[in-house]
């Protein structure tokens, strides 16, 4: 299902029993925190059965209650401020253990990342990005260091990256204004979704550029503005957004490009050994004072 949750409990508020009103009613005013709580705790919190929480979420058109509730996490993930994002983070820790809980939902990520990535998608993306005459990389506030970083070993293999990491829709255009029907635009958003990073990606559809959206789900506003788009399961914890998946979506990319670019690759760092060695970029290790 595509359509917001808040849309649906609108469009069906009419056919809602007694206790189904109760419900949507809870969740409407608390989907923070109804999106993480059991159908049991859900139905107790609303005074209502569990087999009434279950139906409701198949008279929404739902397969089950963990989708609904999937999709209540998701409006989460969308809507909440950075006060209620603490909120809820602190309420989903309790008492266990926080290091434990980061790598294991990490981990989780990954998985689901590795399952969910296209790789037809990811492989046009490559080819796009090789045969690009300029490639422009966006990038702002929390996904910053995701363009950051995948620019810097872009600018190994190619003569022709720029990244883009203004936060204001001004200074981003500024940056932009050159770009063509041959460039290629990477472009990073998750939630919450930066309104800069959605003008620039249609500003370059405009333009005939082709768009790479790097992104938690098909559904999401950059997706919709994007030519070919990788996706990443990013989460909310406190005021983090992890993006361990998307990072290592990144490396992927750099390594299929690298894997493409491997003579030219040879000739840089052929190169650049040379200079770091006469510049002492790099500290040396001394076998003979080792114990």
């Amino acid at each position: 299902m595509n359509d917001d949750l808040f849309s649906i409990l609108q469009q069906k508020s009419h056919t809602f029993s007694k206790g189904q009103r109760l419900l949507a009613k809870y969740i409407s005013e608390s989907y923070d925190k109804a999106a993480f709580m059991t159908a049991s705790k859900l139905g107790q919190t609303a005074n209502v059965s569990e087999s009434t929480v279950v139906r409701f979420a198949a008279e929404l058109g739902y397969d089950g209650y963990p989708s609904m509730q999937k999709a209540m996490q998701e409006m989460v993930l969308n809507r909440l401020t950075s006060v209620q994002r603490i909120e809820v983070a602190n309420n989903r820790i309790g008492n266990q253990d926080v290091v434990s809980m980061v790598l294991q939902s990490d981990m989780e990520k990954l998985r689901q990342t590795s399952e969910t990535v296209d790789r037809a998608e990811f492989q046009a993306a490559v080819d796009a990005i090789l045969n690009a005459k300029q490639v422009y990389i966006v990038g702002v506030r929390s996904v910053a260091p995701l363009a950051n970083f995948l620019g810097y070993y872009l600018n190994y293999m190619f003569h022709n990256v720029r990244i883009v990491t203004a936060s204001g829709p001004g200074e981003m255009f500024e940056q932009i204004v050159g770009v063509g029907k041959e460039d290629v635009v990477i472009a990073f958003s998750f939630p919450r979704y930066s309104a800069a990073t959605l003008k620039a990606a249609q500003y370059c559809q405009t333009t005939g550029a082709k768009v790479i959206g790097i992104t938690d789900n098909r559904e999401s506003p950059l997706a919709r503005n994007s030519d070919h788009v990788i996706c990443a399961k990013s989460d909310m914890l406190s005021l983090v957004d992890t993006l361990v998946a998307p990072l290592s979506v990144v490396n992927a990319l750099i390594v299929a490009l690298a894997a493409k670019r491997e003579k030219e690759l040879h000739r840089t760092f052929d190169a650049l050994e040379r200079i770091w060695d006469q510049y002492h970029v790099y500290e040396k290790r001394d076998d003979k004072n080792e114990i």
